[in-house]
């Protein structure tokens, strides 16, 4: 009776929260910085397109709209919410059973400043997504549900969240556990999504700019945080707002000169990622390459990393990718109620 009561109250919880952020625009709401990162990377493809001839609303543009509202709420709405609520309680209390280790109450962080909780926090959710994308692409069940992320014909920001339901399940599961165990919290994932989600928009945008921006913009963020005392950063103490932007235009031209150059080894890009959907690939990178989420070092540790000339108009999607259903509804049923076909990622 109680893991129905979980059931029933993550549907109620998750449907007042949803009216909640809808209804109350603020730093804090997913919906809104949902929206107004996509419009950021909407205007920038607007004045800087890396491929000059696609069109503004290129091809799916409103399909890869719905998915982003589809995979961060409807679908949390529908069942997921609920389910993984009786899921966590079941996983906490079972692990509290066997090993009489609370995760709710023992947080091995709890001592760690809110920038280190941070920094872990993205680094190992980053490293788990890794591994379990790279089984999206190896695992024949799985890449059927994958192959909807890859049927995107021409590349945008919002091709970031156009996958299938079920790599929410698979994606979701598989990283709650170590974050669980590191006791990173719902504050703590805010911020940490909040950037992944940046981040992701920008490796499928069509737009394309040198490190030394992107090795910047890192440091406007480490000098925003280090000026304003956040995430437990308090260098500096109380400023004067002149010293503060002093503090941060210091910080952007150190991250610009002293990372720039490195920053596509560092993390993920345009110009990298579109290699990840290329439609041909080396017979020996027939599993895909380039799986990095945010960060791109662990392609170039574990030996994925592939860029061989710039890829700005390769032909992107798999082998089979014409009759690939192009409505939601049939790709959403893909991988559930049709036999699967082929090899994952054979081409």
């Amino acid at each position: 009776m109680i893991y129905w009561n979980h059931f029933v109250k993550g549907y109620t919880d998750y449907f007042n929260y949803l009216k909640y952020e809808i209804a109350n625009p603020g730093w804090n709401s997913y919906f809104y910085w949902l929206l107004a990162v996509s419009l950021f990377f909407f205007v920038l493809e607007v004045i800087i397109p890396w491929r000059k001839g696609q069109k503004i609303f290129r091809r799916d543009f409103w399909l890869d709209g719905f998915y982003m509202f589809f995979n961060f709420f409807l679908f949390s709405l529908i069942i997921y919410s609920a389910a993984s609520n009786v899921i966590v309680n079941l996983f906490n209390d079972g692990i509290q059973w066997v090993s009489g280790f609370d995760l709710q109450a023992n947080n091995p962080l709890n001592d760690f400043p809110l920038w280190a909780v941070l920094l872990i926090g993205f680094v190992v959710r980053d490293f788990v997504q890794w591994w379990i994308h790279r089984l999206l692409h190896r695992s024949d069940r799985l890449w059927e549900f994958h192959k909807v992320h890859h049927s995107v014909a021409e590349m945008g920001f919002a091709a970031h969240l156009r996958y299938h339901w079920m790599e929410n399940v698979v994606y979701r599961t598989l990283e709650y556990i170590p974050l669980a165990l590191l006791g990173i919290g719902l504050y703590d994932f805010f911020i940490i999504h909040i950037f992944t989600l940046a981040w992701g928009h920008y490796n499928h945008s069509n737009i394309s700019v040198s490190g030394y921006v992107t090795g910047g913009l890192i440091g406007l963020l480490i000098g925003v945080i280090a000026a304003n005392g956040l995430a437990d950063v308090n260098i500096f103490g109380d400023l004067a707002l002149a010293h503060k932007v002093a503090v941060v235009v210091v910080a952007t031209g150190a991250g610009s000169l002293l990372v720039g150059r490195f920053m596509k080894f560092l993390f993920n890009s345009p110009e990298m990622h579109i290699w990840h959907h290329s439609y041909e690939l080396p017979e020996e990178r027939r599993y895909g390459v380039n799986f990095g989420l945010t960060l791109a070092v662990w392609d170039y540790i574990f030996g994925t990393a592939y860029v061989p000339h710039e890829g700005r108009d390769i032909r992107i999607g798999f082998p089979g990718v014409e009759d690939f259903p192009e409505g939601f509804g049939g790709q959403a049923l893909h991988g559930v109620l049709r036999e699967r076909t082929g090899k994952p990622q054979e081409y």
